[in-house]
């Protein structure tokens, strides 16, 4: 489990969100650790999702999170949306209005924000704040993170470097999407057993590896935590392993997005 870093703000902290189709979550993060400075907030996602509501509620959870300090009015944040981001516009809306789909979100962030603004894919959040901090710190060539979840969110970093908005979890086997068959939600909704579970994440995860040739594999979402009921059934030449930064993995990614200026 990720640590907690109980310490006041200062220069290495940044402020990351992450947006979700049900909560809203923020932190304070220590970027030279990668650890929540207090706690993880959250706010409830407005009903629909509208761009204007978001940024509302973006608003009033910053403020709890910052309430003063040296510089805390001009502290930058980086932000994790459920989107494809191609130099800060949002090109699709998983979960979200569709009011998001074309949006200047970085820029438009910006103003009605009042501060500098990163914004990232979540999963792309995810996967970087794993590779920097969490199961993939310190790794060299190619590593593949995949939340597994309602879908199959996924992020590449090569050398360090994130190839953005690698959407894995579309890929087509057997003639379905594989999120349609092998996401933790599809396992609970129709009550496969960790068995037959893990025989469709090979499958998956076969495919995937012949077609990148990674050098490791984490595994995230809320089933990493059941990590000893799969992964030892999967037989690949990629080392996998479970990813270890849990629910803040999304905000420390956010947090890194407001300095690295990915786009």
């Amino acid at each position: 489990m990720t640590a907690v870093v109980e310490a006041a703000a200062g220069p290495d902290v940044r402020i990351g969100i992450d947006v979700g189709g049900t909560w809203i979550k923020g932190a304070l993060v220590d970027l030279a650790s990668g650890t929540p400075a207090g706690a993880v907030r959250r706010l409830q996602t407005p009903p629909g999702g509208r761009a204007d509501a978001v940024a509302d509620t973006m608003d009033r959870l910053i403020a709890g999170l910052d309430a003063g300090g040296p510089g805390a009015a001009d502290r930058a944040v980086g932000v994790a949306i459920p989107s494809i981001v191609q130099r800060g516009v949002a090109r699709s809306a998983a979960n979200m209005d569709s009011s998001w789909i074309g949006l200047d979100v970085q820029s438009y962030l910006r103003s009605r924000l009042g501060r500098p603004v990163g914004v990232v894919n979540d999963a792309d959040a995810a996967g970087m704040a794993e590779a920097h901090y969490g199961a993939g710190a310190a790794k060299q060539g190619v590593v593949l993170v995949l939340t597994l979840g309602t879908g199959i969110g996924s992020a590449l970093i090569v050398d360090g470097r994130l190839v953005p908005n690698f959407e894995l979890g579309h890929l087509e086997i057997g003639g379905a999407k594989a999120e349609s068959r092998t996401s933790a939600v599809v396992r609970e909704n129709e009550g496969l057993g960790w068995v037959e579970y893990a025989g469709r994440l090979q499958r998956y995860l076969s495919h995937v590896e012949f077609l990148f040739s990674p050098d490791l594999i984490i595994i995230g979402g809320g089933i990493s935590a059941c990590a000893n009921e799969y992964l030892p059934r999967l037989s690949l030449r990629t080392r996998v392993v479970p990813a270890s930064l849990e629910n803040s993995a999304g905000v420390v990614g956010a947090a890194l997005q407001a300095t690295a200026g990915w786009k």
